[in-house]
C-alpha cells in the first residue's frame, strides 16, 4: 500500500515568531508510516528549509510561475523553489482560481513547469456549489484534467498528485458526504487510468475543510491517499492528529466516516 500524503497549506497566515513555535510543536513528534508537508508563504520558505531539515516532513511552496526565468516581475520560478528546498507546489488552488482568475489552461502550463523544475504539482480540481447543484461536477473535473492532458504526456501526468477540492465545502460549514467524496475521486482514477500506465500509483487528495476527527475515516475511503488541510494545519496538534490518522489508514487501520 502506498503511504497516505498531508498536506498543509497555510495559506496567507504566519509571522515569524509564530511560525518557529509551530515548526517546533511539529518537529520530531511525526509518525512513520505517513509522508507530510507544509506548503507555507514565499517569505517564509527559508524559514521553513531551516525548522524542517532532516525532520521527515517535506517543504512545499503555495504557487509558481509558468515561466522559468526573464521579466516576470512579482513572479517566483521552479527553480527558485527548488533552491529553498521545497519538493512540492500547490497549483490551482479554487482560491487561485476564482479570486485571482487562473483558468485551466494556465493551471496546466504551471503544472508543465513544476514538473521541469524538478517539482511534484499538487494539482486542485473541484466544483462550485451551483455547479454541483446543476449537476455538471463531473463534467468541471473532466474540463480541468483534460487541460492538464492537452501539454502533459501520459509519464508527465503520473508524476502528479491530484486534490479534490469541492469549492462549496471549503470554510462553508458544509460538509461533503463519503458518497460524494468517493464518487468524486474515483471518477478521477477512472481519468487517470485512460491515460496512466500505472493509476494507482498516482495519489489524489482530498481537501474540503479536513479536520482531525474526521480523517481517520477520510483515509479509509478506497480511492482516499490523502488530503491537503487547510486552517487545521495552522494548528499543531490537529495537524499531527490528521498525521496520525494518516499513518494509521497506511497500515491498514479504519474508521467510519464522520464528515469533514
Amino acid at each position: 500500500m502506498k503511504r497516505k500524503l498531508v498536506v498543509g497549506n497555510w495559506k496567507m497566515n504566519g509571522d515569524l515568531v509564530g511560525n518557529q513555535a509551530l515548526f517546533e510543536q511539529l518537529v520530531g513528534r511525526m509518525q512513520s508510516g505517513a509522508e507530510c508537508a507544509l506548503c507555507v508563504p514565499f517569505p517564509y520558505l527559508a524559514q521553513g528549509r531551516c525548522a524542517l531539515v532532516d525532520s521527515g516532513i517535506a517543504l512545499g511552496a503555495q504557487n509558481l510561475s509558468e515561466f522559468d526565468e526573464g521579466a516576470y516581475t512579482g513572479e517566483v520560478s521552479a527553480r527558485m523553489l527548488r533552491e529553498f528546498g521545497c519538493r512540492f507546489v500547490i497549483v490551482g488552488h479554487s482560491e487561485r482560481r476564482t479570486l485571482l482568475g487562473e483558468d485551466d489552461d494556465a493551471v496546466a502550463r504551471k503544472c508543465k513547469a513544476a514538473l521541469r523544475g524538478g517539482l511534484v504539482p499538487i494539482v486542485c480540481v473541484g466544483e462550485s456549489l451551483a455547479e454541483r447543484e446543476a449537476g455538471s461536477a463531473e463534467t468541471v473535473l473532466r474540463r480541468q484534467l483534460d487541460a492538464l492532458a492537452a501539454v502533459l504526456d501520459g509519464a508527465s501526468l503520473a508524476r502528479l498528485v491530484v486534490a479534490y477540492e469541492p469549492l462549496w465545502a471549503i470554510g462553508t460549514g458544509r460538509t461533503a458526504s463519503a458518497d460524494q467524496i468517493q464518487a468524486m475521486l474515483g471518477f478521477i482514477r477512472g481519468w487517470l487510468s485512460a491515460r496512466v500506465a500505472d493509476a494507482q500509483a498516482v495519489r489524489i487528495l482530498y481537501g474540503g475543510s479536513v479536520k482531525a476527527d474526521g480523517a481517520r475515516a477520510l483515509f479509509s475511503l478506497p480511492e482516499s491517499d490523502g488530503a491537503l488541510v487547510g486552517g487545521a494545519s495552522l494548528i499543531a496538534g490537529q495537524f499531527l492528529e490528521i498525521c496520525e490518522a494518516a499513518a494509521a489508514a497506511t497500515q491498514g487501520v479504519a474508521g467510519d466516516f464522520k464528515g469533514s
